[in-house]
């Protein structure tokens, strides 16, 4: 299986592609286009990176699988789709709890439907979905949100905001329906579960100055030296260390552009009368 990153410096976002060289089937991960917040505007840098990458390798792309609705980056699958027709969007299917609790803070019209029919699929805890000759499998793992899925193909797992390089921890949790306590069992009982040699590809890096973005760390090293959570800690140790944290965090920068878009699988608000399109920034829905 051939895996390949592409890393976003502005949000520290790694997107993967993954494909069997053979029959040439491929997947997506949490792809990403650029949102300019004072320009207020998109573009689409990395997904044309990774259509590069399909088109040079004639690969089959079959799904864009996101990990969860994102808080800090704008998925990029509809740019994808949109070149490679036979492409599905797919997430797990807790999506339905975020949609649900965004479109009242929202304040989404009464028709914004929260079943996750925005996405071409929604994926069931350990169930097994096939793109071609890639079997892939899906792990609920919430805790960062309620619809954190992983995904396992052959000795790889894609973890999303889950879990981050060992020195750089683990996901908040301080998300509305976020909980640290779920967050604990998902790495302990989901992915610690794993062996150790198996490598855990995150969806964000934060490197320190003295090395560069990492795509992976394998099990044995999350357990042994992950900085928030090494396979010792308790639970209770781990949800009050997660707590304190989590309170002194600003909220991501583009949090309220990311998620209205996210939870419809990418697809940006319907142009107005002359062609513009909006999103809504709410004041104080947090407070």
């Amino acid at each position: 299986m051939h895996i390949q990153g592409f890393f976003d410096d502005c949000t520290g976002t790694w997107s993967y592609l993954v494909w069997e060289p053979v029959s040439r089937d491929a997947i997506v991960i949490d792809p990403i286009i650029e949102y300019d917040p004072v320009a207020c505007t998109v573009s689409s840098t990395c997904v044309q990176k990774i259509s590069a990458v399909v088109k040079e390798h004639r690969l089959k792309l079959h799904f864009s699988l996101e990990t969860h609705a994102h808080a800090d980056h704008l998925t990029g699958a509809q740019f994808l789709k949109s070149n490679f027709t036979d492409m599905r969007v797919a997430i797990g299917n807790g999506i339905r709890i975020t949609q649900s609790t965004f479109k009242r803070l929202l304040s989404f019209p009464d028709s914004f439907l929260c079943d996750g029919s925005q996405f071409d699929q929604l994926i069931n805890h350990n169930e097994t979905i096939h793109a071609g000759s890639i079997a892939i499998r899906a792990i609920s793992t919430p805790g960062h949100t309620p619809s954190c899925m992983s995904y396992q193909v052959g000795d790889n797992l894609f973890v999303g905001d889950c879990i981050f390089m060992p020195d750089c921890g683990t996901g908040r949790c301080d998300f509305p329906d976020g909980s640290a306590t779920d967050l604990y069992d998902s790495i302990t009982k989901q992915l610690y579960a794993f062996d150790d040699h198996i490598r855990i590809y995150t969806c964000h890096d934060y490197p320190p100055d003295s090395r560069d973005p990492r795509m992976w760390a394998s099990v044995g090293e999350q357990k042994s030296s992950n900085v928030h959570l090494p396979a010792h800690i308790s639970q209770e140790e781990f949800v009050q260390f997660r707590s304190n944290r989590d309170q002194g965090l600003s909220n991501p920068r583009l949090l309220f552009p990311s998620i209205q878009v996210n939870i419809q699988a990418g697809i940006l608000p319907e142009p107005d009368h002359q062609g513009n399109r909006f999103l809504k920034m709410p004041l104080n829905v947090l407070d």
